[in-house]
């Protein structure tokens, strides 16, 4: 018995050294004797126990989270800029062979690149084009990663933290510009408002009982507001005759 239960031994050692499972989302770069053979997976891999030697690479999307960085933009103006890079391995051999730690190694590209491009634009540019600045970081990280079989699919810029003085000159800045839009459009009421007033002017002079129902207009207004006091304003062409009549005296 002795020396089946030592067989069993043996085969249960073995294949707990030879089996390996792989996830869906994982591949196995397998080395013999220190030379790489291919990538595996996923599912069941088989390995020659002492010979081979497997090192797992995640196939999955990457979210890596760029520490901010003191960044001084063209137009001289110290801000501080973080960002996120997301990245996939395509090719797991490259990974694991052209490169040690590849994270790491993005990582520290990421940041270099992300001072790099930020220094060569304005603040507003840094600001309001944010889509460009991505799509330049994403193609300079994307170019430099391809030798190493990642893909980097997209980086985005999560916060420019900027000092209190550029703050409070941003904040001046747009609130002259919210009162000089104020001004521009008072302007322009008025204009319209001078523009209708000439053409009513022009109106009541070709029609002059249209005075008349503006005034009776004006009356039912009044009144409906329940006012002690009513003015009511008389036409000139009512004392014409007596303004007449009084010059005619004189004259005489």
């Amino acid at each position: 018995m002795l020396p089946y239960i030592g067989a069993i031994v043996l085969v249960v050692l073995f294949l707990s050294a030879a089996l390996r499972i792989l996830n869906e989302y994982e591949r196995g770069v397998i080395f013999r004797l220190g030379r790489v053979i291919q990538a595996k997976g996923p599912g069941l891999i088989i390995l020659i126990p002492i010979v081979d030697k497997m090192v797992k690479v995640s196939m999955r999307l990457v979210a890596m989270d760029v520490d901010p960085q003191d960044v001084i933009t063209r137009d001289n103006v110290s801000v501080k800029v973080n960002a996120v890079i997301y990245f996939r391995v395509i090719d797991p051999i490259k990974a694991i062979v052209e490169v040690e730690k590849y994270i790491y190694a993005i990582s520290q590209l990421a940041q270099t690149t992300l001072r790099s491009v930020c220094g060569q634009a304005e603040l507003d540019e840094l600001l309001s084009a944010r889509e460009k600045i991505n799509a330049q970081l994403q193609e300079i990280l994307d170019t430099h990663t391809d030798p190493w079989g990642i893909k980097v699919a997209t980086v985005e810029l999560k916060h420019i933290d900027l000092p209190q003085e550029m703050q409070r000159a941003m904040a001046k800045q747009a609130e002259a510009e919210r009162e000089r839009r104020a001004k521009v459009i008072n302007a322009e009421g008025e204009f319209q408002a001078a523009d209708r007033l000439a053409a009513a002017a022009r109106i009541i002079d070709q029609y002059p009982t249209a005075i008349q129902l503006r005034y009776l207009q004006t009356m039912r207004e009044m009144s409906a507001e329940n006012n002690t006091t009513t003015v009511f304003p008389l036409p000139l062409d009512l004392f014409r005759p007596f303004i007449r009549l009084a010059e005619k005296g004189k004259g005489d």
